[in-house]
């Protein structure tokens, strides 16, 4: 026989109900204020975008540019061209895996490519990309309801995917061209050998172990989840055709007759990339640049600088003018958008 539950003096109702409209009011406003800090930093990197595109261009030496232009072919420049667009393209493949994990498929390829494209291309030139990446990726991944903590671990996990592929491909390298990579390393070639087979084996480990259980990591109280073997090895063989299409840019353009090895020159790029990011330069400007010096003694000074301002003009300049148009034209489209609502709904 079902019991009828006592009653709740009017009183005592009333008193438990009251938290929760202060409550949601709470939430209400912890939302505006992430909107509006979402806005502010979104506007704060456009500027900032805007000068540091301005500074970029104003201290290339044009005479220069063009001697450079002039002495590379068309086939070499549509080759850099096509292997930046396949570098790009691997690079979506990153928040695409993320939010196989995260999301389960709720974000569109379309908006996914855009979040991408856009938040690399940006963090490459600014620098400091889990700042720059996830402001970007905030600012159009809101607008489709995902949260701060999802873009947050979809930042961290495109970050995991980067340093894995790079840690497969140098530890590849190392092993397949220990002599080459000493002209850099200054290490005996059978050390360079044996610090490649502790990269991955370091990695093989890491696949082990994640392979075993669910993992997770904490961070100052925030639990990110590792993502699992299968995403895992998509983002190792995602990560290094990104590396190794983003040096073909620079291999393409190098002077005819260089006669540097690919394998070699993989190592040399990802080294460079490396002391890039550890310098929070933006693009690694200068120590990108310091270590190629050094890395390929064979290729005259000036010819190496001309193809690595090519090189920049390729994969950096034009992917951030285009990222910063896509976004400027996203928020017009959405303003638009809004203002049509809004009208409407007078």
């Amino acid at each position: 026989m079902q019991q009828t539950p006592d009653p709740v003096p009017e009183g005592r109702a009333a008193a438990e109900a009251a938290p929760a409209p202060v409550s949601e009011t709470a939430a209400f406003r912890r939302r505006t204020a992430m909107q509006r800090l979402g806005a502010l930093a979104s506007a704060a990197l456009f500027i900032m975008a805007l000068v540091v595109l301005y500074l970029v261009i104003s201290e290339l030496d044009f005479d220069e540019v063009k001697a450079v232009f002039g002495r590379t072919s068309r086939e070499q420049l549509l080759m850099a061209l096509g292997l930046t667009v396949l570098s790009y393209l691997m690079l979506t493949g990153y928040d695409a895996l993320a939010l196989w994990q995260l999301a389960k498929g709720q974000v569109r390829y379309r908006l996914t490519a855009l979040a991408s494209f856009t938040s690399f291309a940006v963090s490459f030139t600014l620098g400091f990309p889990l700042i720059t990446a996830a402001t970007v990726r905030y600012w159009v991944y809101s607008a489709v309801g995902l949260g701060p903590g999802v873009i947050a671990s979809l930042t961290l996990i495109a970050g995991l995917t980067f340093w894995l592929g790079m840690s497969v491909v140098l530890g590849l390298v190392m092993i397949a061209q220990p002599f080459a990579t000493s002209v850099f390393t200054r290490l005996p070639a059978q050390v360079n050998g044996y610090v490649g087979f502790a990269i991955l084996s370091a990695i093989f480990l890491y696949t082990v172990w994640i392979a075993a259980r669910p993992r997770h990591i904490r961070i100052q109280g925030w639990t990110l989840h590792l993502p699992r073997l299968r995403v895992s090895l998509l983002q190792m063989l995602l990560g290094a055709v990104d590396v190794c299409a983003a040096c073909g840019v620079l291999y393409v353009l190098l002077p005819a007759g260089h006669g540097v090895p690919f394998a070699a020159m993989v190592a040399a790029f990802v080294f460079a990339c490396v002391l890039g990011i550890a310098s929070h330069a933006p693009g690694g400007i200068g120590v990108f640049e310091a270590t190629l010096l050094l890395a390929l003694p064979g290729i005259p000074k000036e010819a190496l600088l001309g193809s690595i301002l090519m090189y920049r003009l390729c994969y950096y300049v034009l992917p951030f003018i285009a990222a910063i148009w896509l976004l400027g034209l996203r928020e017009i489209w959405l303003r638009a958008r809004r203002l049509r609502s809004e009208i409407s709904g007078s």
